[in-house]
């Protein structure tokens, strides 16, 4: 352990953790050097189960011998280990920290969609849902729940976005996730004013998927829609679903390229759910058939 005390709030080893914003970690022009931020003991040792790699870590000094003792006997031994009082740390993170621990790790590199997919049976794909609580919630259903995947629009929160790694629990180092690449254009949401092009007729990846074997099933609100129980659903051999924002909803070519259009019956006039409760409901009831608890 290479432990180094902090004096000052100027430190530019300590950028990641306080002046860099969630763009810059990413580190778009260099993919390679990304970081994202883990944050609390038990998240980062999902993290480094899940084999990512620490570049340091971030601590208040009583806690090297006490909650992130056992976080450093499983890191490298030259990786330094910032440390320093639990108020110079707070003005350092503009927060109080969960039980006193940060780990800046070393992003990924996402999958290939053919990679990602090509066992799944159970996949999620999250059209411009951009709510950090919700992706972390979305995340942690589909690990609990037997999602194979999950799958974003470029218009969609980050996964190692700090809070919604912190939400998931570090779930989202249990489901491979990747971006869903498309060669479409993006199609306007429902109700949008802005100028966009004319949405092609697939929408966003859809047609990939189903080029794939997947059913594709759009969780909307529509004339033609199915219930969510509706036991072909659930026999079906690979299914793909497709959630959009709880206000906007999925865009209509989306929705149209979709083989099924899919809705959770409700109760006293409620048309919709969060869109991180309606993923919970949704996996569950449409598990693959051979999931056991």
């Amino acid at each position: 352990m290479r432990e180094i005390e902090i004096t000052t709030l100027e430190c530019e080893e300590l950028a990641p953790y306080s002046r860099l914003t969630e763009a810059q970690l990413r580190n778009r022009l260099e993919p390679a050097q990304g970081l994202f931020i883990a944050e609390s003991p038990k998240v980062i040792n999902v993290a480094l189960d899940a084999g990512l790699e620490p570049v340091s870590l971030l601590c208040e000094r009583k806690h090297i011998e006490g909650d992130a003792r056992g976080i450093i006997e499983r890191c490298p031994s030259d990786m330094p280990v910032y440390t320093g009082s639990r108020e110079l740390l707070s003005r350092l993170t503009g927060y109080t920290l969960t039980r006193g621990v940060l780990c800046a790790m070393r992003r990924p590199q996402p999958p290939s969609l053919e990679e990602i997919c090509r066992d799944a049976r159970r996949v999620v794909v999250l059209h411009g849902v951009c709510d950090t609580t919700n992706i972390g919630a979305i995340f942690r259903s589909a690990a609990a729940l037997g999602m194979d995947a999950v799958l974003l629009t470029a218009d969609s929160c980050d996964p190692l976005n700090r809070r919604t790694v912190r939400v998931s629990m570090g779930s989202v180092f249990l489901v491979p996730w990747t971006w869903l690449e498309s060669e479409d254009p993006p199609a306007p949401f429902r109700g949008s004013s802005s100028p966009q092009k004319t949405p092609p007729k697939g929408g966003w990846g859809v047609r990939r998927l189903q080029d794939m074997g997947f059913t594709t099933a759009a969780m909307a609100l529509r004339k033609d829609d199915v219930s969510i129980d509706d036991p072909r659903l659930k026999q079906t051999e690979r299914l793909a679903l497709i959630m959009g924002t709880e206000g906007d909803g999925l865009p209509e070519a989306v929705i149209d390229a979709a083989d099924l259009v899919v809705k959770i019956p409700m109760h006293n006039g409620v048309d919709s759910l969060n869109v991180g409760n309606a993923a919970a409901i949704a996996f569950w009831e449409l598990r693959a058939p051979t999931y056991r608890t």
